[in-house]
């Protein structure tokens, strides 16, 4: 298949991911009702278009090497409302309602750390 150029993937209408060279993109997910930062995580082929049907955020993770539901286990399920795609669409913002806290340490956000002077402090939230 041939490789879509770079105006089509950066002015055009269809959607074209640039997965990297493990086939993976970035996917950043926020609060749609906060605008808070939640989590990072990577999505392949097969997690963007689960994502897709479900209406439910899925990822791949790395160090499983296979799909998973975010809180598939903890049923903290993230609702997909809004998929935006960066300019160049090998990285997307997946805004989400959550249906509890979004980190597996039981934070409202993985980013519920701030550094300060070298060292990490909780963020009071």
């Amino acid at each position: 298949m041939e490789q879509p150029t770079k105006e089509e993937r950066e002015l055009g209408k269809t959607f074209l991911p640039k997965f990297d060279e493990n086939g993976l993109l970035t996917a950043v997910v926020t609060d749609i009702a906060t605008k808070d930062i939640l989590m990072v995580a990577f999505m392949d082929r097969e997690a963007l278009d689960a994502t897709v049907k479900t209406g439910l955020a899925h990822f791949h993770s790395r160090s499983r090497g296979k799909l998973w539901q975010k809180g598939e286990s903890s049923g903290n399920i993230l609702r997909v409302r809004e998929v935006l795609v960066d300019c160049d669409q090998d990285a997307i913002i997946l805004q989400c309602e959550p249906a509890g806290p979004t980190c597996h340490t039981g934070a409202r956000s993985c980013f519920y750390r701030r550094l300060e002077g070298g060292v990490l402090r909780n963020v009071i939230s």
